[in-house]
């Protein structure tokens, strides 16, 4: 039975499309995925994000618009922390600070999906799914 990590493939289209120097990229929508892009926005790390409907299938993209500064990526690095064959979870208190603080944590918890300062100030803790920086 194959496995497919949908999350592990929404953040290498981005890393992709960052590193091909494209302006925008998309993928299927999800609740999570649409969750992740939210965070990466706030976060500064896109542009934007919005959800757009394919012509030709019906079904929901999630469009995002990524952020460069003088030709660089302003994501120099994202990848999947917590995989579907090794789930890696955390307690409020023992969640990884990313580059010491400068990257961030993105986790799924009982309160949604939240970055590593959201989650410590909620107290709440949960499956960490990838780091940024």
């Amino acid at each position: 039975m194959a496995i497919h990590d949908t999350i592990g493939d929404f953040l290498t289209i981005i890393r992709n499309s960052t590193r091909a120097g494209k302006e925008t990229c998309s993928a299927q929508w999800s609740k999570m995925r649409e969750g992740i892009a939210k965070i990466l926005k706030e976060e500064g790390f896109i542009r934007d994000y919005k959800e757009i409907i394919d012509g030709k299938t019906g079904r929901k993209e999630l469009k995002l618009t990524l952020k460069y500064v003088d030709s660089a990526s302003v994501i120099a690095g994202i990848e999947r922390y917590s995989k579907p064959g090794c789930r890696i979870y955390s307690g409020w208190n023992e969640i990884p600070k990313v580059l010491g603080g400068l990257g961030i944590t993105i986790l799924t918890t009982s309160k949604g999906i939240l970055k590593d300062a959201d989650a410590r100030r909620q107290k709440a803790g949960g499956e960490i799914i990838a780091k940024v920086w």
